[in-house]
């Protein structure tokens, strides 16, 4: 059986930690699936289909990355595609306390699933998708936080 990995996030925009937490995983699975989802409680800087062509840019000609998206819980996308197991990047402690709280009722609610935790690399600690929109919006330059692949210009 094929191992199939979801990587959900709002990845707004996607950052050298997130391609990091992708890259690493790559020889754990035999696919990955990078879901942006949709969610209501965060105003989203960039479009849906901008965060997933940047991604999309990012992984250009890799068969084991597939980008999509969703708007219902995490589980029920993972039933969709087959998948039984959640990738997620930790930065600090306040991650792991947060996403542990969601792995476990996400394997109440789908008993198959299984999430995994990857340690961000150290100078990727203090990268988050919020920090770089502030920058953004303040016109500051961006370009050492996203992936070299990704030209910002054509989504602003």
């Amino acid at each position: 059986m094929e191992k199939i990995a979801v990587f959900p996030g709002s990845f707004d925009p996607f950052t050298i930690g997130h391609e990091s937490i992708v890259t690493r995983s790559l020889e754990l699975f035999d696919k990955i699936v990078i879901a942006v989802g949709n969610n209501e409680n965060k105003k989203c800087f960039f479009p849906l289909q901008a965060r997933m062509a940047m991604i999309r840019e990012v992984f250009a000609g890799n068969p084991k990355i597939e980008v999509s998206f969703y708007d219902d819980l995490t589980v029920a996308f993972c039933k969709r595609v087959n998948a039984k197991y959640i990738l997620r990047g930790l930065r600090t402690s306040a991650d792991f306390e947060y996403e542990r709280a969601i792995a476990q009722v996400n394997k109440m609610m789908y008993n198959e699933v299984e999430s995994v935790f990857i340690l961000t690399l150290p100078e990727h600690t203090s990268i988050n998708s919020s920090i770089v929109r502030e920058v953004l919006k303040h016109g500051g330059d961006v370009s050492r936080f996203l992936p070299h692949s990704v030209d910002l210009k054509k989504y602003l």
